[in-house]
């Protein structure tokens, strides 16, 4: 991650409960859906990246109106297995853990958690198959104008907006570049240094040991420690009624273009187009040395066939908003006017790999049973002690033993 993007991670504007901007919406009579159009581009080298395109999702079983989207990429080391089984099985696990009967609003709110443990339990049931493979995920889910990115490795999701300026909405977990997760994983009982050959100087990236990752978070390397965890970086924003471009890849096009050049080199281009575009311009500038997957997602205003053209970066936002003006003149078929400078209002974020700070510290009782729910594997437990031991939700023993692993309380 370079320096120019950190600081745009860091130089956050405060945080908006999602509730007030639903109100606005509703206020201001705003509540048509965008329509989301996608594309997909990939090369192979080892044929380990994997992805899931699930544009058809729905909150409520029969009801179009609670639809939401799902995007993600599954970039596998050591093998496909765990790529594989996070594909099949994450979005479900994710989905169980959000509490029924939600409205939109609350199922907004609750979808950060469900992520943390939908990507917990995803690990704990993948290990118990006792193979060694790995995987990193970038999980996107859209709904309405609100985005909710999950994500532990270095693949990543870049926002697009119609002002012309590039997010990250993820946050890179190797460990080259990442001091924070450098002191967890040492503190957590794990090594972490370069490849040593023959007692010479370390050579290569720096890896955590035993096993030799570069990448402190991910699903399933059972065979690495578990300090290596799976507790994802979660992201939820809101959009501008302008909309935008999401650009989900794996590393075989970030270590071959920035951030800004990925977005630039596909702007004013269909998300189909675009994707292949991105594909190419990174084999074009690094050639193929990994699997290279990139999916696009264009979340356009209602009415609109495509995304509005993106301002021009020399443009001042007085030149911007009369030219948005023009545009909205000038589009009669259009039922809603578009916002002339896009805006992202953060509604959530938090990276912590500590999971009584990503679950809360409630008992959820199962009103149906009377029994207590373990917050990761979402199962029913009669046998809850009667004083917790940790500041924390109830966790059943082997979610309790996940944790203390990763937390390095327990050898592995």
């Amino acid at each position: 991650m370079s320096e120019k993007e950190s600081f745009r991670m860091k130089s956050k504007p405060p945080l908006v409960p999602l509730g007030t901007l639903i109100r606005r919406e509703l206020r201001h009579g705003n509540v048509e859906k965008p329509s989301v159009n996608h594309g997909q581009a990939a090369l192979a080298k080892k044929g380990e990246d994997y992805f899931l395109i699930k544009p058809d999702c729905q909150r409520v079983p029969g009801n179009p109106s609670t639809s939401f989207s799902v995007f993600a990429i599954f970039d596998g080391h050591n093998g496909i297995s765990a790529a594989i089984f996070a594909k099949e099985n994450l979005l479900n696990n994710i989905l169980s853990a959000i509490p029924q009967g939600c409205d939109r609003e609350e199922w907004l709110q609750a979808l950060p958690r469900a992520l943390v443990a939908g990507f917990v339990k995803t690990d704990i049931e993948f290990q118990q198959k006792g193979e060694t493979s790995g995987t990193t995920v970038t999980f996107v889910v859209i709904d309405g104008w609100t985005i909710t990115v999950a994500s532990v490795g270095d693949s990543r999701c870049i926002l697009d907006t119609q002002a012309g300026v590039v997010s990250l909405l993820t946050v890179d977990h190797r460990l080259e570049e990442n001091i924070e997760e450098r002191e967890r994983v040492t503190a957590s009982g794990g090594e972490v240094g370069r490849l040593n050959i023959f007692g010479g100087d370390g050579v290569g990236p720096l890896r955590c040991w035993p096993g030799g990752l570069c990448l402190s978070r991910s699903i399933g390397d059972t065979d690495v420690g578990e300090f290596i965890v799976p507790i994802p970086h979660v992201k939820q924003v809101k959009l501008s009624s302008s909309g935008g471009r999401l650009i989900i890849a794996s590393d075989g096009i970030w270590d071959a273009l920035s951030s800004d050049v990925a977005a630039q080199s596909c702007r004013g281009l269909p998300a189909e187009l675009a994707a292949k575009l991105v594909v190419k311009e990174a084999l074009r500038s690094r050639g193929l040395k990994d699997d290279t997957t990139c999916l696009v997602v264009d979340i356009i205003p209602y009415g609109y066939p495509v995304l509005p053209p993106t301002p021009r970066k020399k443009q001042n936002l007085l030149t911007s908003l009369i030219l948005g003006k023009k545009y909205q003149n000038s589009t009669n078929k259009a039922p809603n006017k578009l916002s002339a400078v896009g805006v992202v209002e953060e509604l959530f974020e938090e990276g912590s790999a500590v999971l009584a700070e990503r679950l809360g510290k409630d008992l959820a009782l199962n009103s149906n049973s009377g029994m207590f729910r373990c917050a990761v594997c979402q199962v029913d437990h009669d046998d809850v002690p009667s004083s917790q031991p940790w500041e924390g939700p109830m966790l059943c023993s082997k979610c309790r033993r996940k944790k203390d692993a990763m937390e390095g309380k327990r050898s592995t």
